[in-house]
C-alpha cells in the first residue's frame, strides 16, 4: 500500500498539488466555522462545487499547457491593458491577504503547543518558506509539496471513528438547504471563495508550463506540441486533485458539525476551538485535548507550508509574465531576481498583516470571502479565453466544459450578489 501511495505521489502533477493547497489554513478555518455554525446545513456545497471547481481548474491547466504561457501572459497578449491590470490587482491583493492569514494561523496553531511568542513563530515560518522556495530546486521542492498533502488525513480518520447519522449526512450532501440571512450567505461566499480561489487559477496554469519545460516538450509554431493524450493526463491529474480537495472539505464540515455544533460550540474564535473537532480521534488517551491540538497544529503548519509558497509564486508568475521578467521555480535566484523578488515582497507584506491587530481565525474567514468576490471577474476572463479558438486552437473548450465553466461564473457571482444584498 505504501509503495502505491509513493508511486501515485511521485507521478502526480500540478492538479494534485493545487487541490491540496486549496485546503489551506483558510480553508480549514472556513469549513470548520461552517460546520460549527450551521451543522450539516451547508454540507451540500462540497458536492455542488466539485464539478465546477474541476471544470475551471481544468480550463486553467489547459490554457497553460496549450499556449505554453501563464494566465497573465495570455491575458496580456489577447486583451486590453485594463483587463490585465484588473487581473493583476485582484490576484496580488487576494494572494497577499491570504499569505498573511495563513502565516498567522500557523503561528497561532503552534502556540497551542509551545509558549513561543507569536511574532517569533510567524517570522520563523516566513524565513523557512522563503529559503525553501528560493533556494531549493523545483523538482525537490515539488516532491515536498506532494508529501505535505497527506496532512489532511486526520479529518477522514476522525470521521470514521465518530458516530455519524449517515442517512442525515447523505440527505444534507445532496439536498440543498438555504437560509436567506447575511450570516449564512457570508459563510457560503467564504466556502465558495476558499474552494475556488484566484491563486489556484494562476498557479495551475503556470505549473503546467513548468511541467512542460521539465519534460522537454517540443515547441512547434510558438506553442508546446501537446496532444490529446497529454491533455487527458492533465484532466485526470486535475480531477484527482479537486476530488481529494472536496472529500477533505466534506470531512472537515462533518467533523466540525458532529463534534462542535452538536456540543454547543457554534463560533470558532481561536485555534484551540478548531482543534477540538479532532478530540474524538484521540479520546481514549489521557491527554486527548493536547494530542488533538498537536494533530491540528501539524496539519495547519503542513498545509501552510504547502499553501504559502503556492500563493506567493502564483502572484509572482502573474506579475512577472505581465512585465516580461524571467519567471519560474526551475530558475535559480540569480537568473530571476524579479520573480523571486515578488515572492519575497508578497510574503513579507503578508507577514506584516499579522502585526496590525487582526485575529488570525477571523482573518482566515475574511480572506475566504474576499477570494469569493475576487474570483468572479477572473473566472469571466478564463471562461472567454478557454473557449477562444484563436488562442486555444483545436483544444478550445467543448460544450460540457463551457457549461460548467460558465456555470462556475454564475454560481460565484450569485453568491457574491446575494451576500451584498443581504448586507443591506
Amino acid at each position: 500500500m505504501f509503495k502505491g501511495v509513493k508511486k501515485f505521489i511521485k507521478s502526480a502533477g500540478p492538479g494534485v498539488i493545487t487541490g491540496a493547497a486549496d485546503d489551506d489554513p483558510s480553508g480549514i478555518a472556513t469549513y470548520s466555522q461552517t460546520g460549527a455554525q450551521f451543522g450539516y446545513g451547508q454540507l451540500w456545497i462540497a458536492a455542488l462545487l466539485l464539478p465546477f471547481m474541476a471544470a475551471i481548474q481544468e480550463a486553467c491547466a489547459r490554457i497553460g499547457a496549450v499556449t505554453g504561457k501563464g494566465l497573465a501572459a495570455v491575458v496580456k497578449e489577447n486583451y486590453n491593458q485594463r483587463i490585465l491590470y484588473l487581473t493583476l490587482l485582484l490576484v496580488l491583493l487576494a494572494n497577499t491577504i491570504n499569505i498573511g492569514a495563513d502565516l498567522g494561523a500557523m503561528g497561532a496553531a503552534v502556540r497551542l503547543l509551545l509558549p513561543i511568542p507569536f511574532a517569533v513563530l510567524t517570522l520563523l515560518f516566513t524565513a523557512v518558506i522563503l529559503i525553501l522556495e528560493i533556494f531549493v530546486p523545483y523538482r525537490k521542492y515539488a516532491r515536498v509539496l506532494k508529501w505535505l498533502t497527506l496532512t489532511l488525513i486526520a479529518y477522514p480518520l476522525t470521521l470514521l471513528i465518530t458516530n455519524e447519522p449517515w442517512g442525515k449526512l447523505l440527505q444534507a450532501t445532496f439536498i440543498p438547504s438555504i437560509q436567506w440571512n447575511f450570516s449564512f450567505l457570508f459563510i457560503i461566499t467564504g466556502v465558495f471563495g476558499t474552494t475556488i480561489s484566484p491563486y489556484m487559477f494562476f498557479w495551475e496554469a503556470s505549473e503546467e508550463v513548468e511541467e512542460e519545460r521539465k519534460k522537454g516538450i517540443t515547441i512547434k509554431d510558438g506553442k508546446p506540441a501537446v496532444g490529446r493524450s497529454y491533455l487527458h493526463f492533465i484532466r485526470v491529474d486535475n480531477f484527482v486533485g479537486m476530488l481529494s480537495s472536496e472529500i477533505a472539505t466534506w470531512c472537515i464540515i462533518v467533523v466540525a458539525a458532529t463534534v462542535l455544533n452538536a456540543n454547543g460550540v457554534t463560533n470558532i474564535t481561536t485555534s484551540a476551538d478548531a482543534a477540538r473537532a479532532l478530540v474524538p480521534l484521540v479520546h481514549t488517551f489521557p491527554n486527548a485535548g493536547f494530542i488533538a491540538e498537536f494533530i491540528f497544529a501539524v496539519g495547519i503548519v503542513g498545509l501552510g507550508l504547502l499553501a504559502v509558497p503556492v500563493l506567493s509564486a502564483s502572484a509572482s508568475y502573474a506579475l512577472s509574465e505581465a512585465l516580461n521578467w524571467k519567471e519560474g521555480l526551475n530558475l535559480k535566484f540569480k537568473r530571476a531576481h524579479g520573480f523571486y523578488g515578488v515572492i519575497t515582497i508578497a510574503t513579507l507584506i503578508g507577514l506584516m498583516i499579522n502585526f496590525v491587530g487582526i485575529d488570525p481565525i477571523k482573518a482566515l474567514i475574511f480572506t475566504a470571502v474576499f477570494n469569493g468576490l475576487a474570483s468572479v471577474p477572473l473566472i469571466f476572463v478564463i471562461a472567454r479565453t478557454a473557449r477562444n479558438e484563436t488562442i486555444m486552437g483545436e483544444y478550445k473548450s467543448g460544450i460540457l466544459s463551457n457549461i460548467f465553466v460558465w456555470g462556475t461564473f454564475v454560481i460565484m457571482a450569485a453568491a457574491a450578489v446575494a451576500m451584498i444584498i443581504a448586507l443591506h
